[in-house]
């Protein structure tokens, strides 16, 4: 594989980090939302469901989505959902709003992890595809643990929406990452061209999977 094949598989992998960051930003969260809003853990308990539930429905929509325009416009429309989601977390003000702030940012994060998993497997040869496809699974609880860190150091010095602004200015950079250093793969390209659909040129030119 060359070098910018594992570029495109590296950002994959943060990806899926920024994934298990984003969902479990909730639960670092909850102890100051429970203490200025006056509700018990059970309250947010409703939340955590509704982002579950998002997830799943990005999951199925987004996922077909991706095989029709791409896994590119697919990751990068998930990340603007992601970032609206997160920063509109941060503005929520009971259980209701932040319930359709979480519902929303699920979505993005159930079609991301979608298409992640079709792009590093269309990167990858034939050789490296299943090792890839592992690492890219492994980004996941590594986000999660490395953002319970990160959230730890952000609420002694903020409240629980610096969690969730946090959260929204990080995914937001991946934004710009992916304009400039994941194209669509060949794979996919040809599909496209299978289905009489016209080819990309410029900077969405495909990454060859040699």
């Amino acid at each position: 594989m060359s070098s910018f094949q594992w570029t495109v598989v590296a950002i994959m992998v943060g990806l899926n980090a920024l994934d298990g960051f984003d969902v479990l930003s909730i639960s670092f969260a909850s102890p100051g939302i429970t203490q200025e809003w006056g509700i018990d853990r059970a309250a947010l308990g409703i939340v955590l469901s509704m982002e579950l539930v998002g997830m799943a429905v990005g999951s199925l929509l987004l996922g077909g989505v991706a095989d029709r325009l791409g896994r590119r416009r697919t990751i990068l429309g998930c990340l603007v959902v992601m970032t609206v989601g997160m920063f509109l977390a941060a503005t929520a003000s009971n259980v209701v709003t932040l319930s359709i702030w979480r519902v929303l940012t699920g979505l993005g994060i159930g079609g991301m992890l979608a298409a992640t998993n079709a792009a590093v497997a269309e990167a990858a040869n034939a050789r490296c595809r299943s090792f890839c496809v592992v690492l890219m699974a492994a980004g996941y609880p590594v986000g999660a643990v490395a953002g319970g860190s990160i959230a730890s150091q952000l609420l002694a010095v903020y409240d629980w929406r610096g969690v969730f602004i946090f959260g929204a200015f990080v995914t937001a950079l991946f934004i710009p990452l992916v304009l400039w250093r994941a194209p669509e793969s060949i794979p996919f390209e040809t599909y496209r061209r299978g289905l009489g659909l016209p080819r990309r040129s410029g900077a969405e030119a495909p990454l060859a999977a040699a």
